[in-house]
């Protein structure tokens, strides 16, 4: 019994860890967007030291380009700013417009909740 115990160890530790999965947040914008410039003024400086942007790193890119490499999107993007978490390419939810600074973390935390992404509150 304690052999195949041991096996049964040993053969776990031998399995490769699992990857963790790679989330983001796109921002599609655009050239001359009124809102995007909002945003940026009122958030972007501060996303990144946040749970959310430890959780869900930015990326942006030109709503007039190619959607990022390896990414599925639900539907097309048709407003400016557009915010997009997606999970190993898989889009898991949007948040379509800006809508002032306590809607959008508002908004956020709901798109992490529902798709069971953990915040790191230890930061």
């Amino acid at each position: 019994m304690k052999t195949l115990l041991t096996l049964l160890v040993a053969g776990l530790l031998s399995l490769p860890l699992a990857a963790s999965a790679e989330v983001r947040l796109l921002m599609a914008e655009e050239h001359g967007c009124t809102w995007c410039a909002r945003w940026n003024a009122e958030i972007a400086h501060i996303y990144p030291k946040t749970p959310e942007g430890r959780a869900a790193p930015l990326e942006r890119f030109d709503l007039h380009s190619e959607t990022p490499e390896g990414v599925t999107l639900a539907s097309r993007v048709r407003f400016t700013p557009t915010f997009i978490l997606v999970r190993d390419g898989a889009e898991l939810g949007r948040i379509e417009g800006y809508p002032g600074e306590d809607f959008f973390w508002w908004l956020l935390t709901k798109l992490l909740d529902d798709a069971e992404i953990p915040l790191d509150t230890t930061g």
